[in-house]
């Protein structure tokens, strides 16, 4: 894994520069050229997907950058691990850091590591992936009880592809849509106090929503670390506490009408509905195919409608062409005639003008 983009200053001047050319050394991310297609057609029928990502981040008008985002292209030879049967699992996060940096970069940086190295890892991917969110949280606690001044927390959305499946794991407010014959397919919940399922299960581990804030102090319900914040976890029992760190996870198979994926940071999605996204996004991959510019021009589309937040995009393809033009069936027009009378009356009305 390399490192394609420094990291950009946490100043406020840095947050008035705007991103000019695809070379911009302000984006907060952990990528590799991540073009893959090697799945065995015996085990997938006709369809194999082309998979190609890319993604951009911008400091907005916040003072400090605190979006980071990573793409993987094989999880395993990524880490030195051998594929399963030639298999190539690819790894997708955007994390959204609250309260510091250090969450977000602890997690991008040390979660696809854990995930490999789980013992189940790829056969039971739903399985790894949950116990993995659990087990680095722990991890940052306890290396937070060494350097507190790292205190701080992160909400998590990775996404992973292997064969035709595509599993998507959320823990807080970041977002996934997915554009199937251009329709946007929501692939993950926002983790908010308003949820109604959320807030029955923060209560139901002792905690409260108060004027929308988990305990009084945090806009989401699940993120990864925060053990700083009193109430909110136990050290006792990982995963317990009304802040939780366990993903929900949703798994689905993909087919040729499945386009591409969109992972964004709340920043964003504050700014554009799922369609809205996927119709924005459509477009510009129509125009120029290149799904790193298509990030980059949704995240300053972003900042043109007012977005204020960090923002983050990450586009995930799953084939080399563009998405075709959708046609819209119109309606067959209704064959009109008219009378021979008709047709003279028309005539003389015509020749007196």
């Amino acid at each position: 894994m390399r490192v394609d983009d420094a990291e950009r200053p946490d100043s406020a001047d840095a947050g008035a520069q705007k991103p000019a050319e695809l070379t911009s050394p302000h984006m907060e991310s952990v990528c590799e050229n991540t073009t893959t297609a090697d799945f065995k057609q015996s085990n997938f029928g006709n369809f194999l997907p082309n998979v190609r990502s890319g993604g951009w981040s911008d400091i907005g008008s916040r003072q400090y950058m605190e979006d980071t985002h990573v793409c993987i292209a094989d999880l395993a030879k990524n880490f030195g691990y051998p594929t399963v049967d030639k298999e190539v699992v690819s790894f997708y996060g955007v994390f959204d850091g609250h309260g510091g940096k250090d969450a977000a970069h602890f997690v991008r940086d040390n979660l696809p590591r854990v995930i490999v190295e789980d013992a189940d890892f790829p056969l039971e991917l739903e399985k790894v992936v949950s116990r993995s969110f659990v087990q680095i949280d722990s991890q940052f606690a306890d290396k937070c009880s060494h350097q507190r001044t790292l205190s701080s927390g992160t909400t998590a959305l990775t996404a992973m592809i292997f064969g035709r499946s595509l599993l998507v794991a959320n823990a807080g407010d970041c977002r996934a849509v997915l554009s199937r014959c251009g329709i946007a397919m929501e692939m993950s919940m926002d983790h908010r106090p308003c949820s109604l399922s959320e807030k029955l299960r923060v209560e139901s581990l002792g905690g409260y929503v108060d004027d929308g804030y988990l305990n009084g102090l945090l806009g989401v319900t699940r993120a990864l670390g925060d053990w700083h914040l009193e109430g909110m976890k136990e050290a006792s029992r990982p995963g317990g506490g009304p802040l939780s760190a366990e993903p929900e996870i949703k798994l689905t198979t993909l087919t040729k009408d499945d386009e591409f994926l969109v992972i964004g940071s709340d920043g964003l999605w504050d700014v554009f509905s799922n369609q809205n996204a996927v119709d924005f996004a459509r477009r510009r991959l129509q125009e120029h195919n290149d799904v790193r510019r298509c990030c980059r021009e949704i995240v300053e589309e972003a900042i043109r409608r007012g977005a204020t937040d960090n923002l983050t995009a990450v586009l995930v393809s799953f084939h080399l062409v563009a998405p075709p033009q959708i046609r819209v069936n119109q309606p067959r027009r209704v064959a009109r005639s008219i009378s021979a009378d008709g047709l003279n009356s028309l005539r003389i009305l015509l020749g007196s003008q």
